[in-house]
């Protein structure tokens, strides 16, 4: 599985995740986004409807139900992917025991906040100790640059 880490510096997560989910969905692909807790899960929720870039991101959470007919499920529970994804975004520092049930992975971090970068850095070297091919994405001034 490759999984790519994505280095927040420019922007915050509600401000990057729906342009990354729009290209998920412009596949066509489906998208699991886990989070580490239930009000993350709420407050992107709000954030994936007010979106304008892309301006549609259909999704859902347990609150509204019906997984498997949504292209992009947020949840802070771990688990096979409820609604067929190939693609899981991992975001607060989430980690999932399912990564074989996916081809991609994006972990997004928040590069301004030193122990969530320290943890990232944990989380590279696990994968890379599993096996898992990654890359490294860095916010620049003219979008992601692949480092």
């Amino acid at each position: 599985m490759e999984i790519g880490f994505y280095h927040l510096t420019r922007s915050t997560l509600e401000q990057a995740l729906p342009k990354l989910l729009g290209r998920v969905l412009a596949l066509p692909g489906r998208a699991v986004v886990l989070c580490g807790n239930p009000e993350r899960v709420a407050a992107l929720d709000t954030s994936l409807w007010l979106s304008t870039d892309p301006d549609w991101l259909p999704h859902g959470t347990p609150a509204t139900g019906q997984a498997e007919l949504q292209p992009i499920w947020l949840t802070a529970q771990d688990g096979p992917p409820p609604n067929g994804a190939r693609h899981i975004f991992l975001v607060d520092g989430a980690a999932s025991a399912h990564l074989a049930e996916y081809d991609r992975g994006f972990d997004l971090f928040d590069g301004n906040d030193d122990a969530a970068t320290a943890a990232a850095r944990a989380r590279w070297k696990a994968a890379k100790e599993a096996g898992h091919v990654l890359t490294y994405w860095q916010q620049g001034a003219k979008g992601w640059e692949r480092k």
